[in-house]
């Protein structure tokens, strides 16, 4: 099957029409069933876009339909709190912590800062039974919901990774899931983004900047519109496009570290977030699915580095100021990714942008 790169649909969004680019859709239910063709389609998506929509609406995958929506209400409750009190670890570790508005770069580049706030769990010490989450979700039943969701996250997340191996002939040592053991250091993160109205944080605080994860996979979830890819390969990547939400389903996409483990074989998605209704407060959940903290291998430089080294440098790059950023690396920021296609120019005034969900064949 080639590359889904023609726009069927656009949306209009800052006074244009904008694409919204087209994907694949993997049953969960097939996939663990190993169904071949199942296995095929998701191995064809990794190899020729880097992502796809997972459908999770039936009985295998309702529980975590389920959890969602309990980390949902959670956020509602967590991000309503003062923030001396949702800050008060802070960021304890680039995986792990709460970050505020404007920690990093924003969607438009240099002279913007992001418009969300964070907060980062821990799989490994959810695991331990000691995670250091702030106090509102620590003493109450909360927690217990953050357990669910991230045991629910990784099981599918495996389910996905065992699929990917098979599907590419990988046998003993060599599988994908073995790097990614249960009892084995990693910076496995579940990440909760509140992304605020333009009005409260500001013109220069807006969205998510471009970038590839620095993860193996990406479980996301979201109801909302925002976020935008940048297809790979041939068709030239021609410019940001849409990503429409789809009932029932979460969108996955391949990181850098699956792209390494792979040999450059696999895609990653090129994306970033954008306010699409901007007065409205927008929410997603990531599971951020990563290698053991020792596994090795090379990078988009030629260079030999470690799952956690490659972790702790791009995040560094998140989180420099433009300037600094700008004479990184590229295959920092992209993971190496090619894209071709220029970027938006300055913003027009989100404040004063009305609601447009308009779209059109």
């Amino acid at each position: 099957m080639a590359p889904l790169t023609e726009p069927t649909q656009t949306v209009e969004w800052q006074g244009k029409q904008v694409p919204v680019w087209p994907m694949r859709t993997i049953d969960y239910g097939l996939l663990l069933s190993q169904d071949p063709d199942e296995v095929q389609k998701v191995v064809d998506a990794c190899l020729e876009e880097g992502y796809f929509q997972l459908d999770l609406d039936g009985i295998d995958g309702r529980r975590m339909l389920e959890d969602r929506e309990e980390v949902i209400k959670l956020m509602d409750r967590f991000f309503a709190a003062p923030l001396e009190a949702k800050n008060e670890y802070g960021l304890i570790d680039s995986h792990l912590g709460y970050e505020p508005v404007g920690s990093r770069t924003g969607a438009f580049g240099a002279g913007t800062k992001d418009g969300y706030e964070m907060l980062k769990v821990s799989r490994d010490e959810i695991q331990q039974g000691a995670p250091r989450v702030p106090s509102p979700i620590k003493n109450s039943p909360d927690l217990a919901i953050l357990e669910k969701a991230i045991g629910s996250c990784n099981t599918v997340t495996k389910i996905i990774l065992s699929a990917l191996s098979t599907g590419m002939g990988l046998t003993g040592k060599d599988r994908f899931e073995n790097a990614h053991r249960n009892d084995r250091p990693s910076t496995t993160t579940l990440s909760m983004m509140h992304y605020l109205p333009a009005e409260v944080t500001g013109q220069h605080k807006i969205g998510h900047q471009k970038h590839t994860d620095i993860s193996s996979l990406t479980l996301l979830f979201s109801d909302q519109w925002g976020l935008q890819i940048r297809p790979p390969g041939e068709c030239g990547a021609r410019e940001m496009g849409f990503v429409a939400p789809k009932k029932g389903c979460a969108f996955v996409h391949v990181g850098d570290s699956l792209r390494f483990a792979s040999g450059m074989k696999f895609q990653s998605c090129i994306h970033r977030v954008v306010p699409f209704n901007p007065k409205e407060h927008r929410y997603s959940i990531a599971y951020f699915l990563r290698a053991e903290d020792d596994t090795m291998f090379m990078d988009s430089e030629g260079r030999y580095v470690t799952a956690k080294d490659w972790h702790d440098q791009k995040f560094k790059a998140f989180t420099d100021p433009p300037v600094w950023q700008a004479m990184a690396p590229k295959s920092m920021i992209l993971g190496g990714m090619v894209e071709d296609g220029a970027d938006d120019p300055e913003p027009v005034s989100f404040a004063n942008v009305q609601k447009e969900t308009a779209v059109g064949a």
